[in-house]
């Protein structure tokens, strides 16, 4: 009726309401503000790379910079070639996916598939606990350890070497891979799994042939991941790979990396400025797209072999 007085719990009604779209209103607004922050910060990031080395491309040509196989910017003579520093990233990080993936893989398979439910709960804190391990320990223990240990059957193998970091970069990186892909390899329907057995599979072909292509795409960010975290890592290289660059196609031998060179470059009294100091933030973009990449090469696997349950 029109003209009528709102009653007591009209006006509670109308009070909730308005309280109701005042807090999704800001929340509205805090999620967009974490949302945009993460836009900031790679801007900031793409910003400050390409602003502080556009002084050193400069004065040395993009091709030199690719090209060229001496890398010397503190000499009297300074040569400015990344390849060897992304030649010992390469390395470096190849050799710990070779350890990671066949291993971490398997593990995953374990947990997912075979692992008692008493087993998986023990396991997966000790991989989260080998997760938090501080890189210079893992560096140490590649230097002090691991190296005197393999040189003992390896022939040759010098006491600076990417080998043994690269080993360890794998062991690093395992409980990432570990854990995203056996929480791809758990989302697959069990449904799936029930039909394959029900056809005559056994446990190892249903997880073969029916849970790893069903969690492809988590399995392949699993990857991406732990390449990108192989190839910025910096410590363990820095300790135990060595911080001369050295172009070389034999992992016996140490060679610095690009995170590697960052880190000695940071920590020398070089004047702000300087070709050798902008030096620093080139490799830094070389770096950055390097993750990048393997980033889009992550996103676009995972569109292209994503399951839709």
């Amino acid at each position: 009726m029109a003209g009528t007085i709102p009653t007591h719990v009209e006006l509670v009604a109308s009070g909730f309401v308005s309280r109701r779209r005042a807090v999704d209103l800001v929340m509205r607004i805090i999620l967009f503000l974490c949302a945009a922050l993460s836009i900031f910060v790679t801007t900031a990031i793409v910003y400050i790379l390409v602003s502080e080395s556009w002084s050193f491309f400069k004065q040395v040509p993009l091709l030199e910079f690719l090209t060229d196989t001496q890398w010397t910017p503190v000499f009297a003579q300074p040569r400015f070639g990344i390849l060897p520093l992304l030649t010992a990233t390469l390395w470096a990080a190849g050799i710990g996916m070779v350890v990671a993936i066949p291993m971490g893989t398997l593990l995953a398979i374990y947990l997912s598939e075979y692992a008692p439910t008493n087993v998986r709960e023990t396991i997966k804190p000790f991989l989260e606990l080998l997760a938090g391990v501080p890189t210079i320990v893992f560096g140490y223990f590649a230097l002090l350890f691991l190296t005197p240990l393999f040189q003992m059957f390896i022939p040759g193998l010098s006491g600076i070497n990417l080998l043994v970091p690269g080993i360890v970069l794998g062991i690093m990186i395992l409980p990432y891979v570990v854990s995203i892909s056996e929480d791809a390899m758990r989302a697959v329907p069990r449904d799936l799994r029930e039909g394959a057995f029900a056809l005559g599979m056994t446990r190892w072909q249903v997880a073969l042939r029916v849970v790893v292509p069903g969690a492809f795409s988590g399995i392949t960010a699993a990857y991406i991941l732990g390449m990108s975290r192989a190839v910025g890592e910096t410590m363990v290289l820095a300790i135990a790979a060595g911080q001369n660059p050295n172009l070389t196609a034999n992992p016996l031998e140490g060679a610095a990396t690009i995170t590697a060179y960052i880190v000695q470059m940071s920590m020398g009294d070089l004047p702000h400025g300087s070709l050798a100091y902008s030096a620093i933030f080139a490799v830094g973009i070389v770096l950055f797209l390097m993750t990048l990449v393997f980033n889009l090469i992550g996103f676009y696997l995972g569109r292209r072999f994503r399951e839709v349950y």
